[in-house]
C-alpha cells in the first residue's frame, strides 16, 4: 500500500507535495511517499490552498466543505482530509480493492 494515504473510517487522508503555478492542474502519483500534485495558481495570499482544496474536491467528487488543510498552509508538504470521498483516482481505487 502507498505510504501516501491513509484510511479513519470513511475519511481518506493524503499526504501531498504540491507544485503551485504549474500550467495545469494534475494529480501525478507519488513521489517521496507523497502524492504530487501540481497546480495552476500562485502561492500568493492563500490562492494555491484554496486552488489544491477546490481541485481536490472536484477530483473526489465531494463539495469543498469535505475537504480539510490539516498541516502544511506554508509549505509545498502538506496534510489533507477528505471527509467520505465519493470517486476515488485510479491509482488509490486499485490499492483498496486489493487491500480491502
Amino acid at each position: 500500500m502507498p505510504i501516501f494515504y491513509k484510511w479513519e473510517n470513511q475519511d481518506l487522508l493524503l499526504n501531498l507535495y504540491v507544485q503551485p503555478n504549474a500550467k495545469k492542474d494534475e494529480l501525478l502519483g507519488e513521489y517521496n511517499n507523497k502524492l504530487k500534485i501540481r497546480i495552476s495558481a500562485l502561492p500568493v495570499d492563500n490562492k494555491a490552498n484554496k486552488h489544491l482544496l477546490k481541485f481536490l474536491a472536484k477530483s473526489f467528487a465531494v463539495p469543498i466543505s469535505r475537504v480539510q488543510l490539516i498541516k502544511g498552509e506554508n509549505q509545498r508538504t502538506k496534510l489533507v482530509k477528505i471527509f467520505s470521498p465519493a470517486k476515488l483516482p485510479v491509482f488509490i481505487q486499485a490499492f483498496r480493492i486489493n487491500n480491502d
